[in-house]
């Protein structure tokens, strides 16, 4: 009994907490600022193995990964929109995420910027 009460703070401290990118962002995906808004959702799940998953623009994420360092933190991933590959990444700047995303077939780069999204309470 006494080498369990030893191993719970052990195991609480060995926890990695997930960096400030995981969770729930609003991307703002306007072209021009004189347009309407167009917002779509995007969710992170950040894993302690450096491997990202979720969605982004209602796509799975696949391939994802993440790293914190020189001063910050950033996911890089991919999203298909079944005729090619979109290859996307972004990096938390303060509160926010500024992102970029590339898709070859379709001849675009688009520069984004995300804000975190509200919780219900």
């Amino acid at each position: 009994m006494r080498w369990m009460l030893l191993a719970i703070p052990f195991a609480l401290a060995a926890a990695p907490t997930p960096p400030p990118l995981a969770g729930d962002w609003i991307v703002d995906l306007t072209p021009k600022p004189t347009d309407p808004p167009y917002t779509k959702p995007m969710h992170l799940d950040i894993a302690a193995d450096g491997t990202v998953s979720g969605l982004f623009y209602q796509s799975e994420i696949e391939a994802g990964r993440w790293k914190t360092d020189r001063g910050r933190t950033c996911v890089s991933f991919r999203t298909s929109d079944g005729k090619g590959p979109y290859h996307t990444a972004a990096c938390l700047v303060g509160d926010r995420v500024e992102g970029q995303t590339w898709a070859e077939h379709r001849n675009f780069l688009f520069n984004w910027n995300a804000t975190r999204a509200k919780t219900a309470g």
